[in-house]
């Protein structure tokens, strides 16, 4: 007997940590729910060779961030690179709602802290690869460093700098974005 979850089990745990990171990385719930089936296929292809080696959390969030990694560099590669989605600024919607849904912000949430989550969003989302993963993974998900060099396959203190500049480089393009009230 296997100590790994069947595919039902394993989506049911994974599917909105897939779909949330996702939609972090790329911004656009579209988008996310594309990258996310596609990480959740390669992750449940890859089930049966998980070694244990790390948590499953962490196995999966390696596997998500490594999908939208090939994604980047491959869509860099043809040129349909788009660094922000337009429709963070239209307020258009999709037809459809997507297949693993992020938790609905609270209903007292005002327009101004709205309008902030979209200039931050737009701002993540003019970051390089490298930057956005360090900073969703640390900042926004509150992965522990050593979890997040391990996702990244890369030593902890790495991760401590790249940190360190991806924040000065969010700060500086939210610079001119953000108003203090």
């Amino acid at each position: 007997m296997s100590n790994h979850p069947d595919e039902n089990e394993f989506l049911a745990q994974n599917a909105a940590l897939v779909y949330n990171l996702s939609l972090r990385l790329v911004g656009k719930p579209a988008d996310a729910e594309d990258l996310a089936q596609d990480a959740l296929l390669r992750a449940l292809k890859a089930l049966p060779g998980f070694r244990g080696d790390s948590s499953l959390s962490t196995w999966v969030y390696r596997i998500t961030v490594n999908t939208w990694k090939n994604r980047v560099r491959s869509e860099k590669r043809r040129g349909f690179w788009k660094t922000v989605s337009l429709n963070l600024f239209t307020g258009e919607e999709q037809d459809e709602e997507p297949a693993f849904k992020a938790p609905d912000p609270p209903l007292d949430a005002g327009l101004e802290s709205d309008e902030r989550a979209k200039t931050l969003q737009a701002a993540l989302l003019e970051l390089d690869a490298e930057e956005r993963a360090v900073i969703v993974l640390r900042d926004v998900e509150d992965r522990p460093y050593r979890e997040i060099a391990s996702v990244l396959g890369v030593p902890e203190g790495t991760v401590k700098s790249r940190l360190s500049r991806a924040r000065q480089a969010l700060r500086h393009k939210l610079k001119d974005r953000m108003t203090v009230s």
